[in-house]
């Protein structure tokens, strides 16, 4: 089986309010990208990655007017897709949902949202709930929120084996709004301690899952990673080093995360690259991943990072490779495992 995640940026923009692909000369949020463009891209991408399922990350907006699943079905009958069925969780008011786009012959799978499991550390709410966490050490927990609430599913392989998943679109940690430099120091301090309370979150429901020997697939956009800004050291670890989970206890793993951790210096895996306009040259992160349990590790996983200069496949695409550039600003992630 082939299980993907992939942070597409602004995908909302690419449908019109009955929720139909607008391939058109008009703009989407992609820096000189036409909608048709970003579409066609996505389009040749989807088809490469052949995946069983896609965890979408920035899926189209769901409100009163337009829906996440019609928009990703519709979508996915223009290209005829083989990922043609879609879920989503708790819906958000950031007009980036979390959905799961997945071949339905391959896999059953439902939202399954859990309450009130007993992690090691005690109860864990509902994830469109309030979580109280001290923050910043004055032994008055603070009242934590997800804005965009984790998508849990329930999952049955066309082979029988049941499994779970989590998609995640953790908080940014970009000072938006920073007019000065003391303001983005004291916006990225602020951003960086919300990131990591909702990566405690998450990690107390991992550790629920793996106490119940639930076989668990952890993806999406982290938006953090070992050593990627200074503020870390403030913090002492990442988001992506809780989720996982300490070396003496139940790890998360994915390969990726892993060469980050341990190894410093060197060529970095990344998952995204970003234009700095003011100092006009890219950015290239690792904020997307896949991360296994410990039982599923055990089922001959393979990841791959469809980027476009790092995958010698999709260089030597030339059509795949000004796809990706196309389509996002984040590359997807794939994971072939035998289930």
């Amino acid at each position: 089986m082939r299980i993907a995640t992939y942070n597409i940026e602004w995908f909302t923009n690419l449908f019109d309010d009955d929720d139909r692909p607008l391939a058109d000369d008009g703009w989407s949020a992609r820096r000189d990208v036409t909608r048709a463009q970003q579409l066609e891209a996505l389009g040749i991408v989807f088809t490469a990655l052949d995946a069983d399922a896609v965890m979408i990350v920035e899926a189209p907006d769901t409100n009163r007017s337009r829906s996440t699943v019609a928009a990703l079905e519709n979508f996915a009958a223009l290209y005829d897709l083989r990922t043609r069925r879609a879920l989503t969780g708790f819906t958000n008011d950031t007009q980036q949902e979390l959905a799961l786009l997945f071949d339905p012959t391959a896999l059953t799978a439902r939202h399954d949202p859990q309450s009130g499991l007993e992690a090691q550390r005690g109860w864990v709410p509902r994830f469109d709930g309030e979580f109280p966490l001290d923050l910043d050490v004055d032994s008055a927990p603070e009242t934590i929120r997800f804005s965009k609430p984790p998508l849990e599913i329930a999952a049955t392989s066309a082979a029988g084996v049941d499994f779970r998943m989590i998609g995640v679109h953790l908080k940014s940690k970009a000072p938006h709004g920073a007019r000065t430099r003391d303001e983005v120091i004291r916006i990225s301090i602020a951003n960086r301690r919300k990131q990591l309370a909702q990566a405690v979150w998450l990690r107390r429901r991992i550790e629920a899952h793996l106490a119940a020997g639930d076989p668990l697939i952890v993806m999406g956009d982290l938006n953090d990673g070992p050593g990627l800004d200074e503020y870390e050291k403030l913090f002492g670890r990442s988001g992506v080093e809780i989720v996982m989970g300490e070396e003496d206890g139940p790890q998360l793993y994915d390969p990726h995360a892993r060469q980050a951790s341990t190894q410093k210096m060197g060529a970095q895996p990344a998952t995204s690259r970003f234009y700095i306009a003011e100092e006009k040259r890219y950015l290239s992160a690792l904020l997307d991943y896949i991360l296994v349990s410990p039982d599923l590790r055990a089922r001959n996983p393979r990841w791959r990072i469809w980027h476009p200069f790092d995958d010698p496949v999709c260089y030597g695409t030339p059509e795949l490779r000004q796809a990706l550039l196309t389509a996002s600003d984040h590359y997807p992630v794939t994971l072939d495992i035998d289930l």
